[in-house]
């Protein structure tokens, strides 16, 4: 009788979805942070090149297939090279669909973000911890820039996050795309107040553009169907993930001169222990403060835009740009 197998010396690891457009420089930053990961080594990258909307845009597109046709340093790297354009909405969600329907999980990524060394690792752990919750929405990547008085390296928010981030397919199941059926739900129910206090945007407002045409948000929906849900998402106490991107570049990011977006990547390994899936009022708190600072910055961050004219006319040189703290 034959000896048994081995067992694996690596624990397998969810798949990364990475969805990539036009911008070259942005996507090779973003790979070789991953790539810089404990634990990249043994996680399949899947990624999602989408085609051009336009033929002004293909030069920069074929840019970026060619440099992602040359990734390594993960356990397997396979491109998905769209024929037609679909729109970073449509990518999304078809990509992360077949993703956790083939693997049961995912961990998601857009081409402007620039991970934490273990980014990785939290992803998996977290998604392994509370993979028999379905409480648990999603686990999330990035964090605000504030300070918690908390000892725990992780805890939960009742919104999800886009800036990397990781969910299952029992859980992916919930996500909607009508959006005018979930405006009427969260009416219906009268949560519309509770959708625009968690986070720094108008969120109904941003719903109400989607249902218009006025912009094409995944995420607006996915959100509106957690809180229709009563779920909650997973996050680190200190931002595993930074957005490179607002600087006007990408789909939905304009250039803010004061960025109250930009943190400073956590250094080592968050401990993921298993906690009930409830949102601390400190913490709450802490978020509303940072909220309505970030608020009184987009309008500011819009002046600023408005008198790009004026600057030019004066020949005014703009230092960097400021990073705004908590």
């Amino acid at each position: 009788m034959d000896a048994p197998l081995p067992l694996p010396t690596v624990t397998p690891r969810a798949p990364i979805a990475l969805f990539v457009y036009n911008r070259p420089e942005h996507t090779r930053r973003t790979v070789e942070a991953l790539a810089a990961n404990e634990g990249a080594a043994a996680s399949p990258l899947f990624i999602f090149s989408d085609a051009p909307r336009t033929p002004a845009a293909s030069p920069l597109v074929e840019q970026v297939r060619a440099y992602v046709r040359t990734v390594t340093g993960f356990a397997q790297v396979t491109v998905v090279e769209r024929s037609a354009n679909m729109g970073l909405a449509r990518s999304i969600i078809e990509g992360v669909s077949d993703l956790t329907a083939r693997f049961g999980r995912a961990i998601v990524l857009e081409d402007d973000l620039a991970t934490a060394p273990g980014f990785l690792s939290f992803m998996n752990d977290a998604l392994d911890a509370y993979a028999d919750d379905p409480r648990v929405l999603s686990v999330c990547g990035y964090m605000y820039p504030v300070m918690f008085d908390t000892p725990a390296d992780t805890l939960f928010l009742r919104a999800p996050h886009s800036w990397g981030w990781a969910t299952w397919k029992d859980r992916w199941s919930l996500f909607r795309s009508d959006g005018a059926a979930l405006l009427q739900a969260l009416e219906a129910r009268q949560l519309l107040g509770a959708f625009d206090a968690n986070g720094p945007h108008d969120y109904t407002r941003m719903l109400k553009d989607q249902i218009a045409g006025r912009n094409d948000s995944w995420f607006i929906r996915w959100y509106a169907a957690s809180l229709l849900a009563d779920r909650m998402s997973l996050y680190p106490v200190r931002s595993l993930v930074s957005n490179i991107g607002i600087d006007g570049s990408g789909v939905h990011c304009a250039e803010w001169r004061f960025d109250p977006y930009a943190v400073q990547l956590q250094g080592g390994r968050l401990k993921v222990e298993v906690a009930e899936p409830v949102e601390s009022p400190a913490a709450k708190a802490t978020l509303a403060r940072y909220y309505r600072r970030v608020q009184w910055l987009r309008y500011v961050n819009f002046a600023y835009r408005k008198l790009a004219p004026l600057r030019r006319l004066v020949g005014w040189t703009d230092p960097a740009r400021q990073t705004v703290r908590s």
